[in-house]
């Protein structure tokens, strides 16, 4: 069964087409659909192996969601999600067997571990109810899986209020590892971190995809973070990507006004600041997005025709990097 299932991927490890995660909006004594919140809206990427994909945008724009579809957390209203090789839109017991090679670092790093257990039985659980060890085994395992992460085994037998926000953020990448996965999606990872223990958290996550073959899909708001790690971005605004490229292509010299936005607000203690630019009006709502390019309202190089057609996510004249960028004027509109 399974092997009918298997897709061509053209070398993606996950490879997400024209996704649509939209959530029904209740109204009346009847709980009648009035309406529905359009999450992820037509979103298309791919991770390949070994790789660190960025996912950025501001609060609300879908990232979270996108994630939690791709995991098969939340219903795909249509679309595709292929991870290696297989669909995960299938049923699930066809995709049983790929679980453990897709795991999930959460935001934070308190409530996403079970208070009640202690540190061997968290990082260990997964690899028990898979078959991957003993349950005698438990011990061995966990020491090894700490040690990976930095940490002490004499943890094994702690509790997560026992320690640190950053150490218990390693415990959590430990209960991924665990599993042996090819992808890991990072949750704003270290959001919720001191300022001083990120760097670490982020160079920790760095030295395991080195030393294990690993790829990310690292879902952050904070740009200078991403270009600390990644490989690739990916910007997404009102449930729609709106440019996609290299992170040095991205970050260093962005295309797309919403992007150009984002990266005016990342503060720079060396070098000339560039302008900050500051957006117009608030996000619109994700059940009722504008007409045309969804940008177009906050947008400061909008004309009549943005209003009118939605924009396709599409390379530049001239350009042979790959990148992508959803606007109209993206050949008019220069750096």
């Amino acid at each position: 069964m399974q092997g009918d299932r298997r897709e061509e991927t053209n070398g993606s490890l996950l490879d997400v087409r024209d996704l649509q995660t939209w959530f029904p909006v209740k109204r009346g004594i009847f709980s009648r659909t009035a309406g529905y919140v359009r999450a992820v809206d037509g979103v298309s990427l791919r991770v390949i192996a070994g790789e660190t994909l960025a996912l950025v945008g501001e609060s609300g724009c879908g990232k979270t969601t996108l994630a939690r579809t791709v995991l098969r957390l939340e219903p795909a209203r249509s679309g595709s999600i292929v991870f290696n090789g297989v669909d995960m839109l299938g049923p699930a017991g066809e995709i049983r067997s790929l679980r453990p090679q897709l795991q999930m670092i959460f935001q934070d790093p308190f409530s996403s571990l079970n208070p009640r257990m202690m540190v061997m039985d968290i990082v260990t659980e997964g690899m028990v109810q898979h078959g991957m060890i003993r349950r005698r085994g438990r011990q061995k395992e966990g020491a090894r899986l700490l040690e990976d992460v930095g940490l002490d085994s004499d943890a094994l037998y702690r509790y997560p209020h026992e320690f640190s926000g950053g150490q218990r953020q390693r415990i959590s990448i430990a209960r991924a590892l665990a599993m042996r996965p090819k992808l890991i999606i990072c949750d704003e990872p270290v959001s919720a971190l001191d300022v001083s223990v990120q760097a670490q958290v982020l160079n920790l996550l760095m030295d395991l995809r080195d030393e294990h073959g690993l790829a990310y899909l690292f879902i952050s708001h904070d740009l200078s973070v991403v270009r600390h790690i990644a490989d690739r971005v990916a910007v997404m605004y009102l449930g729609k990507i709106v440019e996609a490229g290299t992170a040095a292509e991205v970050i260093d010299a962005p295309r797309h006004p919403y992007t150009r936005a984002l990266i005016s607000a990342i503060p720079r203690l060396r070098g000339k600041r560039g302008e900050r630019i500051v957006l117009p009006g608030d996000v619109p709502s994700p059940s009722a997005p504008p007409p045309g390019c969804r940008f177009h309202p906050r947008c400061p190089f909008a004309v009549d025709r943005c209003r009118l057609s939605e924009p396709a996510l599409e390379p530049c004249a001239g350009e042979s990097s790959g990148r992508r960028i959803a606007c109209i004027r993206k050949d008019e509109v220069r750096n």
